[in-house]
């Protein structure tokens, strides 16, 4: 199966330790219990009693729809003001809907609370270095527990207190002492940094920024924080007058994360002979950026509500931070809250260097609210503005795919070739990956096939290329063994990708190898329940192996579930008469007539590791 994925403009990647992934799925105390949407009918307007009123609390914050989850909270509360478990949500909804002043004022009251300790020892310490009290802020926040990234959010947090008490010496020595897991490192690197230059120590700013950047294993734990050393370290050099070691930090910073539109921006302003003011210039900016590192570096699927938590105190701190916006808006991208995160996107500056990418994830985020066509438009003035950001063509390309506009889409991206030149990079791969899809969908396949090659010949084991390249000749009856031998290099690198082990099956079904394609397809409707492509060719295999029942089950498991467009009348008549006799070339078994165009699945990161 052709895999769908989302658009990824701005980095950011979780640790890769269980131990840490651990942190965070206990540390969102306590957490909201789903209730059944049907189950409840009350708005704050209405309610009647306290199970009302915490009934459709719940649901609302469950749905993420935090302003009524407050409305109906304090409702609750007017039943029973003592209800520890109500002010505990109350607060954490406040802090999440950014709120932060009247979630301070309900950490205040839950600060003997041993079940939100972790979340109000951070809310009313960084409220006490914001106002400058930084002993009362170092008391609060001190922390003796054994959990490291509690330890390491608690030791910084302390450390940049210290910072704000003309300590600076102090607070470097404190983050030197800090032992533990090795990943602590690029956090330690770059906030020694940061510290080092708000206290005026250019020379040991520039010996941790250096260590930052040049840590082999920042990008992959903490792609925004390396960003940030990048950038920083860049801008020490440029007041330094030393123009072209700041450019060889960006250079460093591009090669790691390619197209990132700050860095871009960042080396015209240095080129010009600008210097560009550090981005953190005080204590409470410093404290604002240890959520920042710690949020972005565990910002995964399943941890959103804790990742929002951090950013959201960080961005009350620090509101002009254009990253923390970004990747709030990120956030309520996945939670599919649309029009909250064109909210947030529209929040960063008109003079920061991150607007563009703030734009660019803007119009993506237009057409997901139906408004296509003002989408469109935005995204083309961003492409007229400056015709050689790629990411540019991308975000527009995403667009068009959405829409299905698969002519239009075809011609972005050949501009987009054009604007990459004669030598490409190898993270344009990605380019020419979706120039190949809009002219397959256009069932030119002489355009198609050379783009997929060349996205290969770029980056030779990037699974999704492989898996639409296999998955299409395999479906076109052409150099089947080729097609199979990509599916299965896709199939390696993700093992656990429904969508992918639905192509595995299915070449194997094309190639007439049912038993095989029936054990693989078994697997991708495990990993992907509910898609209807993928019960669609199991119910295909089921029948050819003579499981026909099996097979039934299976097409009507299709009709009635998600997933890309499939003939639903073919189903229909499947369910009806079952599959006809194969001829004596199993290679050509059951080709199905075309079904509606998938959605093209927009590129992923191409820095970013799976």
């Amino acid at each position: 199966m052709r895999q769908r994925s989302s658009l990824l403009l701005l980095s950011s990647a979780a640790l890769a330790t269980v131990l840490l992934f651990g942190t965070v799925a206990g540390a969102a105390t306590p957490e909201a219990k789903p209730v059944p949407k049907e189950a409840v009918t009350f708005t704050p307007g209405n309610v009647k009693s306290f199970s009302g009123a915490f009934l459709a609390a719940r649901t609302a914050d469950v749905d993420h729809d935090y302003p009524t989850a407050i409305a109906l909270y304090r409702k609750a509360l007017g039943f029973d003001a003592a209800n520890l478990e109500i002010r505990e949500r109350l607060m954490i909804s406040l802090l999440l809907n950014g709120d932060f002043d009247d979630g301070l004022k309900e950490a205040n009251n839950l600060k003997d609370d041993a079940s939100v300790e972790r979340i109000t020892k951070i809310v009313r310490g960084l409220d006490a270095l914001r106002d400058k009290k930084f002993d009362t802020a170092k008391k609060v926040l001190a922390y003796t527990g054994p959990n490291d990234l509690d330890r390491l959010t608690h030791q910084l947090l302390s450390a940049w207190t210290d910072v704000g008490a003309g300590k600076t010496k102090q607070a470097i020595n404190t983050i030197n002492g800090l032992k533990g897991p090795a990943w602590f490192k690029v956090f330690t690197d770059y906030h020694v940094g940061a510290m080092a230059l708000v206290g005026g120590d250019v020379s040991t700013a520039r010996q941790y920024l250096n260590n930052a950047v040049t840590n082999k294993d920042a990008v992959a734990t903490a792609p925004d924080t390396f960003m940030r050393a990048v950038m920083a370290l860049a801008r020490l050099e440029a007041a330094a007058g030393n123009k072209q070691k700041a450019l060889d930090a960006i250079a460093v910073g591009d090669g790691a994360v390619a197209n990132y539109a700050p860095l871009k921006a960042l080396r015209q302003s240095i080129d010009k002979g600008d210097k560009p003011e550090q981005q953190i210039t005080s204590a409470s900016e410093g404290a604002a950026g240890v959520l920042f590192s710690i949020g972005g570096a565990l910002n995964r699927q399943g941890a959103e509500d804790m990742v929002s938590l951090y950013l959201q105190i960080s961005h009350a701190l620090d509101q002009k931070s254009p990253d923390t916006l970004i990747l709030l808006g990120g956030i309520a991208e996945k939670l599919e809250q649309p029009e909250r995160a064109i909210k947030l996107y529209a929040m960063v500056p008109a003079d920061s260097p991150m607007r563009r990418v703030s734009e660019l994830q803007l119009g993506v985020t237009l057409s997901d609210t139906g408004k296509v066509d003002e989408a469109k438009q935005h995204l083309k003035s961003l492409i007229d503005s400056d015709p050689a950001d790629i990411r540019s063509y991308i975000a527009y390309g995403s667009v068009l795919s959405e829409a299905k506009d698969y002519k239009a889409m075809a011609e972005n991206y050949d501009k987009a070739v054009d604007v990459i030149g004669p030598v490409p990079r190898p993270s344009d791969w990605s380019i020419f990956f979706q120039r190949g899809i809009a002219y397959e969908r256009l069932k030119q396949w002489d355009k198609a096939e050379p783009s997929f090659r060349r996205a290969l010949e770029l980056n030779p084991e990037q699974p999704q290329v492989l898996n639409y390249l296999g998955y299409s000749l395999v479906d076109m009856n052409k150099n089947l063994d080729e097609g199979l031998g990509m599916i299965k290099r896709a199939v390696d690198a993700r093992p656990d990708d429904g969508y992918i082990v639905d192509s595995l099956g299915w070449a194997f079904y094309r190639m007439g190898k049912f038993e095989d394609a029936t054990t693989e397809l078994e697997r991708a409707v495990q990993l992907r329940a509910g898609d209807a492509t993928i019960n669609d060719h199991l119910g295909d295999a089921y029948w050819r192996v003579g499981r026909k029942l099996e097979a039934v089950y299976q097409w009507n498991r299709a009709l009635i579930s998600e997933g890309e467009d499939i003939n639903r009348e073919h189903v229909k008549e499947k369910i009806a008469s079952g599959l006809p006799a194969i001829d004596q070339n199993p290679s050509t078994a059951d080709r199905q007539p075309e079904p509606a165009a998938p959605v093209a699945p927009a590129p992923e990161n191409p820095d970013k590791k799976s």
